[in-house]
């Protein structure tokens, strides 16, 4: 009887042993398992785009690329149509021509008959300048001589002094003849040349503007208006991205920072290439009053505000594309 007791107690002492250790398996399983909570961050994969737009009103009179296709510096875009550009060119060739005729009239000065028929004009007033005088002269005696009354003498000289003044008028003009123009008018007519020449070069430029060109390298991602259709000054007509600028944006609760702050690298999940890429964070930023809270304050007093994280790839691939999706996974106790 003491026997089988005694076999009783073993086999007891046995049970409550292995119930212990399995209870004792159950918790270290529990604390490595089920205190682990999984925490999915996603991102998206964003692109530098620049819009290319025309400094003049026109029509789209030809595409030379197309959606997806990648392009190169200073290659040709599209093509404009601006027939009052062209008008306009036309005006300011027309200005600048007269232009360079008036300086170049300025410059020159006068012409050779110009000039001797000046000289013919002052060659016949020194003529009647002698001859006043000796009309003058005549008269002058006779009055002295009591003949001719002083009315006379008034209009002999009066004819003297004005034979005088259209000499000196006469030598005036030819001199200004030889001279040419005035070194002002010669510095007016050579500025008015230079503002024809600056209108026609801008004009120049407007219509340099309707042939669009490729700011940098990248590809065509949305075409916007159809062949025929009418753009306006500065209208989006193509956005061109920039595939070597290319980096994922999370949107993250602060109480995440911590674990990625500037210049951290970490892995992460790109579902649509299924492939795990590294990145490096190189930006951080409070999205603002308008972005999402969470409130905290049943387990503390302070809510949790959105940060926007940049994380640039530390190896660009091309089959990383612009909206994909990037999944971090991050696991913590709870």
């Amino acid at each position: 009887m003491s026997t089988t007791v005694k076999e009783q107690r073993v086999n007891t002492y046995l049970a409550l042993g292995v119930l212990a250790c399995v209870i004792a398996v159950v918790c270290i399983i529990g604390i490595l398992t089920f205190h682990k909570e999984t925490e999915y961050l996603q991102g998206q994969a964003e692109v530098t785009e620049y819009r290319v737009s025309s400094k003049v009103p026109g029509r789209i009179l030809e595409y030379k690329v197309h959606e997806g296709q990648m392009v190169r510096k200073g290659d040709t875009l599209a093509i404009l149509e601006a027939p009052e550009v062209e008008a306009k060119k036309a005006q300011a060739e027309a200005v600048e021509r007269a232009a360079r005729a008036q300086s170049a009239k300025a410059q020159h000065g006068a012409q050779k008959a110009q000039i001797e028929g000046a000289y013919e004009m002052w060659q016949k007033a020194i003529v009647g300048v002698e001859i006043a005088q000796k009309s003058f002269n005549r008269v002058s005696n006779l009055y002295a001589d009591g003949v001719v009354s002083e009315q006379k003498y008034d209009e002999a000289k009066a004819q003297y002094d004005a034979a005088l003044a259209t000499e000196k008028a006469a030598k005036s003009q030819y001199d200004l003849a030889l001279e040419g123009a005035r070194s002002e008018d010669k510095q007016m007519a050579a500025a008015q040349v230079m503002q024809a020449r600056g209108a026609l070069a801008e004009v120049n430029s407007y219509i340099h503007e309707t042939v669009l060109t490729a700011y940098a390298d990248g590809e065509v991602s949305e075409i916007f208006p159809h062949v025929g259709e009418l753009v306006g000054t500065g209208a989006p007509i193509m956005n061109i991205a920039q595939m070597d600028d290319l980096w994922v944006t999370f949107n993250m609760r602060e109480d995440c920072l911590k674990d990625y702050p500037v210049d951290t690298e970490f892995d992460a999940y790109v579902p649509a290439i299924d492939s795990t890429i590294r990145l490096k964070v190189s930006y951080m930023k409070d999205l603002g009053d308008y972005a999402a809270w969470k409130a905290t304050k049943e387990t503390g007093q302070y809510d949790l505000k959105t940060f926007e994280v940049r994380a640039t790839p530390l190896q660009v691939s091309s089959d990383l594309r612009p909206g994909m999706s990037v999944v971090v996974k991050k696991e913590h106790r709870r």
